[in-house]
């Protein structure tokens, strides 16, 4: 957070980015943000401060924000629509602008009523695509790519990775920040998005491959550090694990959709398919709101809908 001060008064006026610092430590302690929702808060009103320098002619103070009409908060969506930004980042971008000048009208610096007329972007409506329970378990095994030429604990690695995507449905990120201390302990305790901490059990065939990997493992692991290594030393990058699932793509004749992330999908859809209650689901996955684990019961639906169009095509 030491950088965003400049990073803030690139775009804004000295009051306005003052303001905008105020605001993202209010988060910070307030709110308990997470550090990377932080950053992008504090790019996307950079950007906005940006735009207006050069939509008004110069940084934009206290006064210009709280005179800026709705057609200067479309012109900045337009520009950015025409970046190429797609709506599901328009809209968050939107929300942190807004969130900031709640802040300030809150804190008595200035009040702007155009923005409560503007409209979010539409996001369209999509629906997680997982694999099918049999090509899960393949890819989280990495029978695909088990070579000569591979280090056995570069293969343990991958497999103890995407095991805890499909087994306990992690994020990449939340497996790639696991430390020794936190694969000690079942379940796991886990620091999810937002700071959210869950729980996520593991299974024992969870625990055998981290053990195989912590064993065959050639670098010192530190107790408090990320356990995953790259073949350097270094901690391992999330690129690694698409990369190794880009690979089996074509050995097992997987669609496009078969991503680090398809395996969390993968991980709920089966529980879901398998009788667990949504709101377990919505726990092991760290989900805030339940309409968001909800989105897999039209998984499910779909699913069925496809195995019956299947059924009837062929009688």
């Amino acid at each position: 957070m030491k950088a965003v001060p400049d990073l803030l008064q690139f775009g804004l006026a000295r009051d306005a980015a003052g303001i905008a610092v105020a605001w993202l430590q209010s988060l910070k302690s307030e709110r308990r943000m997470a550090g990377k929702t932080l950053e992008a808060y504090a790019r996307d009103v950079n950007q906005f401060g940006q735009f207006l320098r050069d939509h008004l002619g110069q940084p934009a103070g206290i006064a210009d924000l709280a005179s800026l009409t709705t057609g200067d908060f479309r012109a900045f969506m337009a520009r950015r629509r025409t970046g190429g930004v797609e709506s599901r980042t328009l809209a968050r971008q939107l929300s942190a602008i807004r969130s900031f000048f709640r802040f300030a009208e809150r804190s008595d610096h200035f009040k702007n009523a155009a923005l409560a007329a503007l409209q979010s972007p539409k996001i369209s409506h999509s629906v997680p695509k997982p694999l099918s329970i049999p090509a899960a378990k393949q890819v989280a095994n990495c029978e695909a790519l088990v070579s000569d030429e591979t280090p056995k604990w570069v293969e343990a690695r991958d497999r103890a990775v995407l095991t805890l995507l499909y087994a306990c449905g992690l994020r990449i990120s939340e497996a790639l920040e696991l430390t020794l201390n936190q694969s000690s302990s079942n379940p796991l305790v886990i620091k999810g998005k937002g700071g959210k901490v869950r729980i996520a059990p593991m299974l024992p065939r969870v625990r055998e491959v981290l053990d195989s990997y912590i064993q065959l493992c050639p670098f010192p692991l530190k107790p408090d550090e990320a356990m995953f290594r790259g073949v350097r030393g270094k901690p391992l990058n999330a690129r690694n694990i698409q990369l190794v699932i880009e690979r089996m793509r074509g050995a097992l004749n997987l669609p496009d959709t078969a991503t680090p992330h398809a395996l969390r999908h993968s991980f709920a859809t089966h529980l879901l398919g398998n009788g667990a209650d949504l709101r377990v689901i919505q726990e092991l996955l760290g989900h805030a709101s339940l309409s968001s684990t909800q989105i897999y019961t039209e998984v499910d639906r779909t699913h069925l809908l496809e195995q019956y169009r299947k059924a009837h095509a062929q009688s």
